[in-house]
């Protein structure tokens, strides 16, 4: 947004573009996806060198998780989009017909895409897709923490998607305060559960539908019967990856005492691997956001016993990855998203001791559970709050465009992904159609006994 548009002005110029029809047809859709589609092929190397500057990730990582997770939902959509814009036919009572009934999804109008700095392209590109298919003129607010990511969406964009329906405004708080300020027909924000707050409370000024994604403590249980080996390279690896500044990442694990031991020796081990001796000379291995992230997460260090890990250079934002056993639960560590490269492991007596630690705190955005017992799978998949739920791997849900995503409670709420994603930007308007014919009197006062005795029966 430049200094001479005001937010009033920017909003009201994308509302008169959607009230003038211009994003509600197939081809507007597919047009603008296809428009995005190549944004994130013919410029992956501007994008993956600013989440490196930002955020210190390799290629691998920033194809795999950022625009390669983009444009996997980008083909989806262009896949399933045509039927989706259809909807779907409803049963039309007996007493209306002759009539027919359908569920006809509508755009929302001019919505707001609030994105996260620690998957900046993902977390902001995931929505856009969803917005787009469903018809909406948009307003994307990119990181200002991803401040060289922000900056490339802002200048690439443009060039591939109609600005007059879909624009970036970078700023910092008082910026996003200012858009908040307007009349949306729905926001997306993601990130932390007290700006989520401060995002609803705006958006009830106008009665602004939400979706939060809020993150969370994730735990993950470690049953003795479980593959230790295997379960430890996964949980290593959604942990650590993005340099554990994930929101779905396994933020402590419980582990059954008798593979305890087990377990801390196989993630050494697997961390050996992954990126040797020295991670900080890993090319694999990522950096935290900003200074005064890295030291939010040394101070939470203090005073715990580390069983590997816990080197710091704050000059290159460097943070080891860390493993920590059994923190005091009234440690920061414990209490907060810990949204770094730390893992506490904390032994338990058995599943059910896990079961009843993970029942007494809040709802997480994700809770996994590595495990050959049914019981315990049907627990966690059923029995437990959370957002999503994860069987013998971690993360990996993520990858399926046929899964909602979202949280549930102090973890968010909303969902997106998919079909949810685009149901979540449109407005399921009810239309029913009657004919002219059989204008039966039944319904029309004067009423009688006969006129009820018919009523009760149709």
């Amino acid at each position: 947004m430049t200094p001479s548009v005001s937010p009033q002005d920017l909003v009201a110029r994308l509302r008169a573009t959607f009230d003038a029809g211009r994003t509600r047809s197939f081809e507007w859709r597919r047009a603008q996806l296809q428009a995005l589609r190549r944004l994130l092929i013919e410029r992956e190397s501007e994008l993956a060198a600013a989440l490196n500057a930002d955020l210190g990730k390799s290629l691998f990582e920033a194809v795999n998780t950022e625009t390669g997770f983009v444009l996997k939902e980008v083909d989806y959509a262009l896949r399933h989009l045509q039927r989706w814009m259809r909807g779907h036919r409803a049963r039309t009572p007996m007493m209306v017909w002759p009539g027919s009934s359908r569920v006809q999804p509508v755009p929302k109008g001019v919505v707001l895409i609030i994105g996260a700095w620690n998957y900046p392209v993902e977390l902001l590109g995931s929505p856009l897709v969803a917005a787009l298919a469903a018809g909406n003129a948009i307003v994307l607010k990119p990181s200002e923490v991803a401040a060289s990511t922000s900056a490339a969406l802002a200048t690439l964009l443009p060039q591939y998607l109609d600005n007059e329906a879909v624009t970036v405004v970078e700023g910092d708080a008082d910026v996003t305060t200012r858009l908040l300020e307007q009349r949306f027909d729905h926001i997306l924000y993601t990130g932390n559960e007290r700006v989520g707050r401060i995002v609803m409370s705006a958006a009830a000024r106008h009665l602004t539908p939400v979706t939060l994604e809020l993150g969370g403590k994730s735990p993950c249980i470690v049953s003795a019967d479980a593959d230790i080996d295997v379960a430890a390279a996964r949980i290593a690896w959604a942990k650590f990856l993005n340099a554990g500044q994930t929101c779905i990442a396994p933020d402590y694990v419980l582990v059954e005492e008798s593979a305890r031991q087990p377990l801390l020796a196989a993630l050494r081990e697997r961390l050996l691997k992954s990126y040797g001796e020295d991670p900080s000379r890993s090319a694999d291995y990522g950096r935290i956001v900003n200074a005064r992230h890295l030291a939010r997460l040394q101070a939470s260090l203090t005073g715990l016993k580390i069983h590997v890990g816990g080197q710091i250079d704050p000059g290159s934002r460097y943070l080891a990855p860390t493993i920590v056993v059994d923190p005091p639960l009234d440690s920061a560590l414990m209490q907060e998203e810990i949204f770094g490269p730390i893992l506490p492991v904390l032994s338990v007596k058995d599943a059910a001791q896990a079961i009843a630690f993970v029942r007494e705190r809040p709802a997480p955005l994700a809770l996994y559970a590595f495990t050959r017992d049914r019981a315990l799978q049907r627990q966690v998949s059923e029995d437990l709050q959370a957002g999503s739920a994860c069987i013998n791997d971690a993360i990996v849900f993520r990858v399926s465009p046929q899964l909602p995503f979202g949280g549930i409670g102090p973890s968010g709420m909303g969902r997106y992904g998919g079909w949810y994603g685009f149901e979540t930007f449109s407005h399921m308007k009810a239309v029913m159609k009657r004919s002219f014919r059989f204008d039966v009197e039944l319904r029309y006062p004067p009423y009688n006994a006969t006129k009820l005795w018919w009523m009760r029966r149709l």
